[in-house]
């Protein structure tokens, strides 16, 4: 019976990590020429924190900066009931360029994070795969430079987020708010 459940979790943890490792980086990612300031276009998730709020969210700004040792800085500014708040995150580089690692001080969440796609002067698609316990969720992230992106990008999105195994209800182009200045 041990060997059975061992055997079982040996392949749903195969499963899992090969299921990582499907979602590529964008290829000869450049960080400085990602950095810079970004709005969020579209969100999509798995989580349950997202399914309960994602009538409420809506669009926000994130300002990408390079700290001295390589990592990132992520400041996202979104509109909370009537006054806008502020989230620092900082991103860890990892040995593979567009790959990042996020560590949550206030939820103790894992997250390996995943520039899959961008041409930076006008788009980027993220991919995130949170760990915290024994849950994972996947969030799949585009940013657009400038508040307003091309349709076809916005369908990308949705594609490349029900690839990932998103349902079409976890999936969300995000209002704007009067906040939101290009």
């Amino acid at each position: 019976m041990q060997a059975t459940l061992l055997s079982l979790l040996g392949m749903a943890l195969f499963g899992v990590l090969h299921g990582q490792e499907e979602v590529t980086v964008q290829p000869d990612f450049q960080q400085e020429k990602f950095t810079g300031k970004w709005y969020s276009i579209g969100l999509a998730s798995s989580s349950r924190w997202f399914m309960e709020k994602k009538q409420v969210l809506k669009m926000c700004t994130t300002v990408i900066t390079p700290t001295a040792d390589g990592n990132l800085n992520v400041t996202s500014t979104y509109p909370k009931f009537d006054r806008c708040e502020k989230r620092n995150s900082l991103y860890i580089k990892t040995e593979q360029p567009g790959r990042f690692s996020y560590t949550s001080p206030r939820w103790g969440s894992q997250h390996d994070i995943r520039v899959v796609e961008t041409n930076y002067d006008e788009y980027a698609l993220l991919y995130a795969k949170k760990f915290k316990g024994t849950e994972t969720s996947t969030m799949v992230t585009l940013y657009g430079r400038t508040t307003e992106l091309n349709p076809k990008l916005q369908e990308k999105f949705t594609q490349f987020s029900l690839a990932q195994g998103l349902p079409e209800d976890a999936i969300l182009l995000l209002p704007k708010t009067g906040k939101n200045k290009p």
